[in-house]
């Protein structure tokens, strides 16, 4: 999916029949309270390969293969932690699972707008961009 601003990014397909063997996520914190959902998710599949699902500033799905980034300090407005178990969100039930399916959706002028990652269980987590941040639902 071509997202004029950032590119094609990398085929999510490519999950499909792979483990998902690490999940990190990017959190920002500011006065002691973290986001309620992460900016950034990788997926770290049993190949070793990082999927990093974000959004971009156009209202875009960001999809590419990317490793994490390290943490960092944003002065007043706070920090962006990095780790394996910092929060709360839908994939983390998935650690360990093989993914049966990946569907993405896209809009002509943004590019890709929504990714549905689907389990062997019948479970999916959507990740999608709402109101310029990253939403994930099960």
């Amino acid at each position: 999916m071509l997202c004029p601003l950032h590119g094609a990014g990398t085929d999510p397909t490519r999950l499909v029949g792979r483990t998902i063997s690490r999940i990190v996520a990017s959190w920002h914190v500011c006065e002691g309270e973290r986001s309620e959902a992460p900016l950034d998710v990788w997926l770290i599949d049993s190949e070793g390969e990082s999927t990093r699902i974000s959004t971009g500033s156009d209202g875009c799905l960001i999809v590419e293969s990317a490793a994490p980034h390290e943490p960092y300090d944003m002065g007043e407005w706070g920090r962006i932690e990095v780790g394996e178990d910092l929060g709360d969100h839908p994939f983390l039930r998935h650690l360990g699972d093989t993914v049966a399916s990946v569907a993405e959706f896209a809009a002509p002028r943004t590019g890709r707008t929504q990714l549905e990652i689907g389990f062997p269980d019948g479970d999916r987590v959507r990740a999608d961009c709402w109101e310029g941040d990253l939403r994930l639902t099960r």
